[in-house]
């Protein structure tokens, strides 16, 4: 199995603060990777990293076994990433979206992939429609389709379906696996929904003030913590890590 994503000793400070603290990991193809830990605990940074937005302080990333400062544009282009703390252009409609971001990607018939991402995340019947005028759930869908533009071989998703109501949350879930098998992607998934991360992933890292405090699968990790399930692991590991600062 190939190694899409090798993560070596990365490390991000601002000035005397280390929000993420020489961390290594790696993530094989076809995996869904569970990044977990709570607020401030550097989930966000290593994924602005991972998309080269951030620079990191040290360490190396390197992805599809190349250098991610030196392959950024050709890598970039096999990755992609959604999240639900941002939206796409309120004045474009989704369709008008879609097509746009297929563009930048240079997908050759970027019509019919808008088209059909559109009906893939049940968009169909808003795709004249400002995207400012859809609710949270359908705004999502649309920033799922836009993840999917580039049939990405590495999917970062950075709380995809918080503030989503349940049943809403299931559809997405069974859409982003249905379509990551399809083109054989690799997610890395970060989340606050210890059940959706145990229903989705084959492994988990768990970040606590910017470190790798536990990483295994949530079977491994539930015998090993003695826990039901991996909220009560979530919570005896804040416990135990706030014990010993």
């Amino acid at each position: 199995m190939a190694s899409i994503l090798e993560v070596k000793n990365l490390t991000k400070k601002y000035g005397n603060t280390t929000v993420v603290d020489t961390i290594s990991f790696d993530i094989q193809e076809g995996e869904i990777v569970g990044l977990l830990g709570p607020n401030g605990a550097g989930k966000t940074t290593i994924i602005q990293m991972l998309l080269s937005l951030l620079a990191p302080s040290e360490g190396e990333i390197r992805v599809f076994g190349k250098s991610l400062v030196e392959n950024r544009e050709e890598i970039l282009e096999d990755m992609n990433f959604a999240t639900s703390y941002s939206a796409l252009p309120y004045n474009l409609t989704p369709y008008e979206n879609l097509k746009i971001f297929s563009l930048f990607y240079g997908v050759s018939d970027y019509k019919a992939k808008a088209k059909f991402l559109l009906e893939e995340f049940d968009l169909g019947k808003f795709q004249n429609e400002k995207t400012g005028g859809l609710s949270s759930g359908e705004q999502m869908r649309l920033s799922l389709a836009k993840a999917f533009v580039n049939d990405p071989k590495l999917l970062l998703l950075d709380e995809p379906t918080s503030s989503l109501d349940p049943v809403i949350a299931k559809e997405l879930r069974t859409k982003i696996y249905n379509r990551t098998k399809i083109i054989n992607g690799t997610i890395l998934w970060t989340s606050h929904n210890m059940r959706e991360i145990e229903l989705m992933c084959n492994r988990v890292i768990f970040l606590y003030a910017g470190k790798i405090v536990a990483a295994d699968t949530p079977k491994n990790l539930k015998r090993q913590f003695q826990k039901q399930n991996l909220e009560e692991i979530f919570i005896a590991i804040v416990e135990d890590q706030k014990t010993i600062v």
